[in-house]
């Protein structure tokens, strides 16, 4: 008897053990587009949030707890997102969430963690108004509001362009966005436009609007668009003889346009506070390890996500996890607005964002934008 009562004794303590054990891994939520047309970014994303988390915990963890990520593919869809963000939060229990990929996924899912008072954290969400949801809510993309302005005086500055025509996607948030921004800085800069066209997305065939572009012969191509509409436009464009310089927002920052555009990637003008070409320690590091681990170079969205899962260490190690989650989940939210962190995107910070009352609101990323163009199968550094 003593024998019998003894063993489940002994199974009890060890799965105890087992139990804190588990209780010691902090659980992260990834909510990205990693099958459909934003896959490209979504599986770039994912890989900078690995890679940074594999070194963390290699170096110790965050006070020797590790850090674990619970992932989910939310397909580039508003309806994914939103039960992916329902998922993590409500099922899986994690900390706090990262993603969605898109602007529209973020704008449908984003309020369901600010409701449940989860941080989400965005590393590709760059429309206008996502942070203005909530307290809660947080990106290190800059907004096309702050690069937009700068690619176009830039390119203008560089070029001497005094007109261009406008493309952009009509139907989704984020090219929207784009399209509002880059029209408040051609107003600005006084620079004329010739025609504006629209697109939707998955259109493929991109030649009457762009027949109409070169009828009206711009100077430059000022292009909102995600890289999957993005990269067959300027094949087209060049097709038609269309061979202006093209000026593109955030969607279109990608080493893959190289692939998708195949010879006719020459001429896109991109800002952005990161570059393969950027040559500090901090950035050079993350691109030999990222490379090493997949085989491939890394992109804008990879790199921010590396990023903010270090910005997102920096505050974990400032708190100490009680294992009340939504005391734990406080803490976080009160603990990043003042991490800063030099990283492969460079110098970082978070700015307090206001809501459409002008109250405040959650946090935008503080940075500076590199302008770079496309030549010979390369981003090169023109600012």
């Amino acid at each position: 008897m003593i024998t019998r009562t003894f063993k489940p004794l002994v199974v009890a303590a060890f799965m105890a053990l087992a139990g804190l054990a588990q209780a010691a891994d902090i659980k992260l939520g990834v909510a990205e587009a990693l099958s459909g047309g934003a896959a490209q970014y979504g599986q770039s994303i994912r890989n900078g949030f690995q890679l940074a988390a594999d070194e963390i915990n290699a170096a110790g963890g965050i006070n020797g707890n590790k850090l674990v990520l619970v992932v989910e593919d939310e397909q580039g869809k508003k309806e994914e997102a939103i039960n992916a963000f329902k998922k993590l939060i409500f099922q899986d229990k994690v900390l706090m969430l990262f993603g969605p990929t898109l602007s529209n996924s973020a704008q449908a899912a984003d309020p369901i963690a600010q409701a449940s008072k989860t941080v989400v954290f965005g590393t590709s969400n760059t429309a206008d108004g996502i942070t203005s949801i909530g307290d809660h809510v947080f990106r290190n993309s800059v907004t096309e509001a702050d690069v937009l302005p700068v690619t176009l005086s830039t390119t203008v500055k560089k070029l001497g362009i005094k007109k261009v025509a406008v493309l952009y996607g009509n139907d989704d948030v984020f090219t929207k966005s784009g399209y509002d921004n880059f029209k408040k800085a051609l107003e600005a800069q006084k620079i004329a436009v010739t025609t504006t066209e629209t697109f939707a997305k998955g259109d493929v065939d991109f030649k009457a609007q762009l027949t109409k572009i070169k009828a009206s012969a711009p100077d430059a191509l000022v292009l909102s668009a995600l890289i999957a509409e993005g990269a067959p436009i300027m094949v087209q464009a060049r097709q038609l003889g269309l061979n202006v310089p093209v000026i593109g927002g955030n969607g279109m920052n990608s080493v893959k346009v190289f692939d998708l555009a195949k010879g006719a990637s020459d001429g896109l003008w991109i800002g952005s506070p990161w570059s393969i070409e950027s040559q500090t320690k901090e950035n050079g590091a993350f691109i030999v390890a990222y490379t090493k681990q997949h085989k491939s170079a890394p992109d804008q969205f990879a790199a921010q996500a590396y990023d903010a899962m270090y910005i997102t260490a920096q505050a974990l190690k400032k708190i100490k996890l009680s294992g009340d989650l939504a005391k734990d989940r406080a803490a976080l939210r009160d603990a990043l607005p003042a991490v800063k962190w030099t990283g492969a995107t460079g110098g970082f910070a978070f700015r307090r964002a206001v809501d459409k009352a002008g109250k405040p609101a959650g946090y935008d990323a503080e940075q500076t934008a590199i302008v770079s163009v496309t030549k010979n199968g390369r981003y090169a550094i023109e600012k």
